[in-house]
């Protein structure tokens, strides 16, 4: 006898954080209940990785999971500093750096245009990809306004994202998600307490 389980069916990764690492962190989020990844295969992570602006990396199809490894691996780390930084404690910042050392500036001049400093030319595209993001937020932990680093209000959603309002007031990870239900939850509560 087997079981009819039919498996979950994950969202695409969503890309609202205004910040790509954060919007790497939100590549793990509650669904229907449970902290799910939603990157599960090298196609994924060169996916989101495009999708996010760090390039594509080719040749990832039917590949071993390395891409997808290091992506979680560099996701992890991310989001450990990251909770430290919003905890105000100390931490280790060793895994991040791995990634940071492949990102050596390199001059670059090709024929008809001006030299111009390339700061992740070196390895391969998937490395300059995950350097950049590396980059991005060693950034965000070294510069960024950690009072504007904020978790969505809504207790089931684990969506993280970074408050670029003009008065700095963003509750929701977005407001056609977390803040719609919400808008919907306080009506019902006015309309049943009115009658």
């Amino acid at each position: 006898m087997t079981d009819d389980v039919t498996p979950l069916e994950l969202p695409a990764p969503l890309l609202l954080a205004d910040h790509p690492a954060l919007d790497l962190l939100n590549t793990r989020m509650m669904v229907d209940g449970q902290r799910q990844d939603l990157l599960g295969t090298d196609s994924d992570a060169a996916s989101w990785l495009q999708q996010s602006g760090f390039g594509w990396v080719t040749g990832v199809e039917g590949s071993d999971g390395h891409l997808l490894a290091r992506l979680r691996k560099l996701r992890d780390s991310i989001e450990g500093l990251v909770a430290a930084r919003r905890e105000n404690r100390l931490a280790d910042p060793a895994a991040l750096n791995a990634f940071l050392l492949a990102a050596v500036p390199q001059l670059v001049w090709e024929e008809g245009g001006a030299p111009v400093l390339d700061r992740f030319r070196q390895g391969d595209a998937a490395s300059q990809c995950l350097s950049r993001l590396a980059y991005a937020a060693a950034e965000l932990l070294a510069e960024g306004d950690f009072n504007l680093v904020r978790k969505c209000e809504n207790a089931e959603c684990s969506l993280m994202f970074y408050d670029r309002t003009k008065a700095h007031k963003r509750r929701w990870c977005s407001m056609a998600l977390c803040g719609n239900r919400h808008k919907v939850a306080e009506f019902r509560k006015r309309r049943q307490g009115a009658t």
